[in-house]
């Protein structure tokens, strides 16, 4: 009998999908999010048994049934802890957290501000469809004002959360987005976000055709996209639109964006202000920008890499007992210093 032996290089797409019924509802965008992350582990050759999804509570959480990896199913908001813990465990462990706007930015929203401050080298793909689905259309942190909802029925009166400026202002060292329809896009993020070392920080826009569709058309139907996205790339211009012709710049005199058209009022190429990933303050204004009046930013906002929290606990670990040769645990049982008596 020839038994063939499939390395992680020569693994596909459909090698990362578990034997799982899978359970979202009929044209769901998850399902394409499941996809792009099945292709991006698979161009990237990633070791399944070295691979842990995490997740919360809501539809995005089903996703680790679906994998075939590791992962947990962990509780409301929580997921964020529960990879921090493991990538200390095991720092070689390539550990994705997979969570919703309701999970994540609600309930969820201290432990995503602190793995993203400490930059714990996880992946983070936030599910942003602007609503609770699993509980049946709540509006959610990200939800628009006026939203209607069962507990909102005459309306939102929030003002709602930009998950990108809150990831910013958490301090994340790597901050994109994407759409759930555009696949090649998704892709190729996803696996800048595995590549980065640090907190990585993922928002997909992903439609609920149940108790939000069409959320996200203003900018992702195909009659607007080329005038209501922009795509990012490190040291291009800012440019967009069906003819590449309309771009960004900074106004004179202000500290604010402006859309122009090259070939207008004599703007010229060089007008166009071009991507800098590593500048901050222009990924603010990027994750700031909405229609009509602005285009929407896609694709590698912000990535300006440091050590990862792990590395340096096991960095400073290591230095405190450099030295010191190897701990004897017996010896440190029955030593009298620092011990005492109760009677």
């Amino acid at each position: 009998m020839t038994v063939t032996t499939i390395t992680d290089a020569e693994l596909q797409p459909k090698d990362y999908a578990s034997d799982q019924e899978i359970r979202w509802c009929p044209g769901c965008g998850d399902y394409a999010i499941l996809k792009a992350v099945h292709k991006a582990l698979a161009d990237a050759g990633a070791e399944r048994e070295r691979t842990v999804f995490v997740s919360g509570i809501g539809c995005a959480a089903r996703f680790p049934y679906y994998m075939s990896t590791y992962g947990f199913h962990t509780i409301h908001g929580r997921a964020p802890a529960i990879a921090t813990g493991i990538k200390l465990a095991n720092p070689e462990l390539d550990v994705w957290v997979i969570t919703g706007d309701g999970d994540g930015l609600s309930i969820g929203g201290n432990h995503m501000l602190h793995v993203l401050r400490r930059n714990v080298d996880v992946q983070i793909v936030l599910f942003n469809n602007e609503i609770y689905g699993l509980t049946k259309g709540q509006y959610s942190p990200t939800s628009r004002r006026g939203t209607k909802s069962p507990s909102t029925p005459q309306g939102s009166v929030d003002y709602p959360v930009s998950a990108g400026a809150f990831a910013l202002g958490a301090g994340a060292r790597f901050v994109a987005r994407s759409v759930d329809t555009l696949q090649a896009h998704l892709v190729g993020v996803l696996k800048r976000a595995r590549a980065h070392r640090g907190a990585s920080f993922v928002e997909v826009f992903q439609n609920c055709v149940v108790f939000n569709d069409g959320a996200f058309d203003a900018f992702t139907a195909k009659d607007v996209a080329a005038d209501t996205q922009i795509h990012v790339e490190h040291g291009k211009p800012l440019l967009f639109g069906a003819g590449k012709n309309r771009g960004l710049r900074l106004k004179p005199r202000k500290l604010e964006l402006e859309v122009v058209t090259v070939g207008e009022g004599g703007i010229t190429a060089d007008d166009v202000l071009v991507h800098d990933e590593t500048n901050r303050a222009l990924a603010h204004m990027l994750v700031a920008l909405e229609p009509p009046a602005f285009p929407v930013a896609l694709g590698v906002i912000y990535c300006s890499p440091v050590p990862s929290f792990e590395a340096e606990v096991y960095a400073q670990a290591s230095a405190a007992s450099a030295g010191r040769g190897a701990p004897d645990l017996a010896e440190l049982f029955v030593t009298k210093e620092g011990t005492w008596t109760v009677s």
